[in-house]
């Protein structure tokens, strides 16, 4: 009986996918995931185990209930960050939180905000449905809010602010109420203030390319112009809306929100005022749909120079171990067809925020225990484990009805340290009249190398900074049809990246 050998390259790339059975995933889609828990598809190509979260600072937030707002300064080269917590304004950088002001209401969710600078001073707008807007100004290192007028009582209960063409648009109900130019508590017709109504209750806003784009629930519109002497409303869609209140973000260049039908994009295109409007979670369809309907609230952020765009759902019942999110990578310049997903575990998130300090990039996010936590830090979830998992779909190498007899399986990592992963083959979807492979343990360093901090690491004997182990091959006994790879580091250890996978196997005669 004849045998042929082979090589199979398996990339990974492509992110989680679960719009497809196993299968058909493997024979169209080699080297995605059917589980992509808390890796995130990188720019740099593979799947890297994402990055922990600690503590901000150590000190409690006062006040009891939810965290209502986190918020880093726009400030250059600042850490300061604004939190909300029983109707308090408090400012810190890491240590003590100082007080700032109170609302007269302390009885909302959330607070929203839109950062500016029209005039070399950065400033912060603050709304939360219940009480006048406040205003946080860098340079009086003061939170002030809004006092009652007849104009300024058309905006107490704003629910929605953004900075647009010089001007601050409140949002409430329907209504978009914008200050006159240069002037952001100044909401006088006779000054270049107005209102402008939209046809339906408005769930967020946000300036992309010189305009306004207001969302409802069932239609998307533009606001155009420059004063109150041309502003002009135009629609967008009267088919589609963001249904979820705190997930419109722009991501290299696109709008993504959640719509009835999942996270879509808004694009611009070639077309002078066109728009694109795709679906861009149709490959996680069921794992969205999942996500969605065990969550009560959303908040979502950007990290940008991974051009990542991250949704959490937010329930207060639920521990911050099983509290889940969705992240997508950003591949193309534009459109939702080149986003790659993947799920994340252990992040118990109900407001967040992200901004860039100088070079680097601030992200912080609060619950209902009291801390703001800052995330894309150290390798654990404030000490607790990062629970990461990879699982290919099942891949048939060719030929699905052809039994393939396996003897090799290399594993091609590019990591930051010490490495401790627990790897397993599943033949043939785990039936069980095939014989499963045992799991191996791919572990490793390399030669003399030494983790800093280690407690095996002796001052004057240990060796940093030397090559790091990339390559793990594993011997492999067993036959099968199919075989999917799952890949588990379940560890406070040092980042890595799962590059590629080779398999070496042999193919006998068709029976």
């Amino acid at each position: 009986m004849a045998t042929n050998w082979g090589t199979q390259i398996v990339e990974f790339k492509g992110g989680l996918v679960s719009n497809l059975s196993p299968l058909q995933q493997g024979i169209n889609a080699i080297g995605s995931a059917i589980i992509l828990q808390n890796f995130e598809p990188s720019l740099s190509g593979g799947y890297k185990k994402i990055a922990g979260y600690e503590k901000f600072s150590d000190t409690e937030v006062t006040g009891t209930g939810d965290i209502q707002c986190v918020c880093v300064t726009n400030e250059v080269d600042s850490n300061v960050v604004i939190v909300v917590r029983d109707g308090v304004y408090y400012q810190g950088n890491g240590g003590s939180w100082t007080s700032k002001a109170t609302a007269s209401n302390n009885s909302f969710d959330k607070a929203r905000f839109t950062k500016y600078n029209f005039n070399g001073t950065p400033r912060i707008a603050f709304v939360d449905g219940t009480n006048y807007p406040a205003y946080y100004d860098s340079a009086a290192d003061t939170v002030t809010f809004l006092s009652s007028s007849t104009e300024n009582d058309q905006v107490q209960g704003a629910e929605h602010v953004a900075f647009f063409k010089n001007a601050l648009f409140f949002a409430k109900g329907s209504d978009l109420f914008f200050t006159a130019p240069f002037a952001d508590t100044d909401l006088v017709v006779a000054n270049g203030a107005g209102q402008i109504n939209v046809g339906s209750d408005v769930t967020g806003l946000i300036v992309f390319r010189e305009q306004l784009i207001v969302f409802s629930t069932d239609r998307i519109t533009r606001v155009v112009g420059s004063t109150i002497a041309d502003y002009a409303l135009q629609p967008i869609t009267e088919n589609i809306g963001c249904i979820e209140v705190d997930t419109i973000q722009e991501v290299g260049g696109d709008i993504i929100f959640m719509g009835p039908d999942g996270l879509r994009t808004l694009s611009a295109t070639d077309r002078f005022g066109d728009f694109g409007l795709q679906v861009a979670s149709k490959p996680i369809k069921d794992s969205f749909d999942t996500f969605k309907a065990n969550s009560t609230t959303f908040s979502t952020l950007v990290i940008r120079n991974k051009a990542q765009y991250r949704v959490f759902g937010y329930t207060s019942a639920n521990r911050a171990s099983i509290s889940k999110g969705i992240l997508s990578t950003k591949f193309v310049d534009q459109g939702g067809s080149g986003l790659q997903f993947a799920e994340l575990k252990g992040f118990k998130v109900k407001v967040c925020d992200s901004q860039l300090t100088g070079t680097d990039e601030l992200i912080v996010f609060g619950n209902d225990d009291g801390y703001v936590y800052q995330m894309e830090v150290g390798t654990n979830l404030d000490s607790s484990n990062i629970e990461a998992i990879y699982q290919s779909p099942f891949m048939p190498f060719q030929d699905p009805q052809v039994r393939k007899t396996f003897y090799k399986f290399v594993l091609y990592l590019d990591p930051d340290g010490l490495v401790s992963l627990n790897a397993r083959l599943i033949f043939d979807q785990e039936d069980p009249n095939t014989i499963q492979p045992a799991s191996f343990n791919i572990t490793g360093t390399g030669t003399g190398v030494f983790t800093y901090g280690s407690p095996s690491a002796v001052f004057n004997t240990a060796t940093f900074g030397g090559q790091l182990d990339k390559i793990y091959s594993n011997n492999v006994i067993g036959s099968a049809k199919n075989v999917s790879i799952r890949i588990e580091d379940t560890s406070t250890n040092p980042l890595f990246t799962l590059d590629t996978a080779v398999f070496e196997y042999s193919t006998n005669d068709r029976q």
